[in-house]
């Protein structure tokens, strides 16, 4: 490790070199400082639907596909409507929170959902 390197996306500073990337473990982000020019993850900002359509908070969103509800029997039918959505910044993927009729609150991947 050097001096002064921490992480763009966490503000780590527990970072390491890997060839010509720098890597984070604590978030898993690899950078390139050369290429990066300091951005510190600007394209991960804006949340985009299946179709690359950007979403923001209170859209309305379609779901594309059957979606089984983890821990549960429930499965959220393909064409499904979402009203108000609420963009969230989670680690594991699920970056809208929603409530669904007839199941209640939620989280979703935004590459299951197209804007309605």
């Amino acid at each position: 490790m050097t001096s002064g390197s921490t992480c763009p996306k966490c503000n780590s500073e527990n970072v390491y070199h890997d060839g010509s990337l720098w890597v984070c473990p604590d978030c898993a982000h690899e950078w390139n400082p050369e290429t990066d020019s300091g951005d510190a993850g600007g394209e991960s900002s804006e949340v985009r639907d299946a179709n690359g359509n950007v979403l923001s908070d209170g859209d309305s969103v379609t779901v594309i596909k059957d979606l089984k509800v983890k821990g549960s029997s429930l499965v959220v039918k393909g064409g499904t409507k979402v009203k108000g959505i609420r963009l969230v910044d989670a680690t594991d993927g699920h970056n809208i929170s929603c409530k669904i009729d007839g199941i209640g609150a939620m989280n979703l991947k935004s590459e299951f959902v197209k804007k309605a």
